[in-house]
């Protein structure tokens, strides 16, 4: 190493529509944490997904979980609303990686080609998978959502503080 030169600092990217934040997406955030000096979680704006949570509040959720994810990891975390292409959002952000969680092969076939895409658009951003931990591979927002809606327990697939959020949405839902 030559001294007197400062090493580069690693910047990640992982975005995510978290409608709502799950605890595979913690978990996700956590791994990708202790592989990078700063990580940039993005809350996609994503109006196709026709998201029960308004954009502020999936903000909130996420970030209402990182100060205990950036006590265990030492990392510098931010949460960050955008509503432009990945690579837009990551150079924003000066990041040169995005990470990206996998659970079953579906995922995968559909991240290959964003990575694909991702990488024709920039060729300096990398795309990195992490494959969900065994206890969170099967949660998905999509099915929280689902299985609260029927008055279902989320209580093992997200926080309380989300699982209080997303009751509350439901019911103003179910309401209105």
């Amino acid at each position: 190493m030559i001294t007197g030169v400062r090493p580069a600092r690693r910047i990640g990217f992982y975005a995510g529509t978290f409608d709502p934040v799950t605890t595979g997406h913690l978990d996700v955030i956590e791994r990708a944490a202790r592989l990078v000096d700063r990580l940039v979680i993005g809350v996609a704006e994503n109006p196709a997904k026709n998201p029960l949570m308004p954009l502020a509040e999936r903000v909130e959720c996420v970030e209402h979980e990182l100060p205990a994810i950036a006590e265990r990891t030492g990392g510098e975390l931010k949460v960050t609303p955008f509503n432009s292409l990945l690579v837009e959002a990551v150079r924003a952000h000066d990041a040169t990686l995005i990470f990206r969680g996998l659970r079953v092969l579906t995922d995968f076939d559909y991240e290959i080609q964003m990575s694909g895409v991702n990488r024709r658009l920039d060729a300096t951003i990398e795309t990195v998978f992490l494959m969900a931990s065994e206890r969170t591979q099967f949660i998905s927002s999509r099915l929280v959502k689902e299985i609260a809606g029927y008055g279902g327990a989320v209580s093992e697939f997200v926080t309380p503080y989300t699982q209080e959020r997303l009751l509350a949405r439901l019911k103003a839902r179910a309401a209105g």
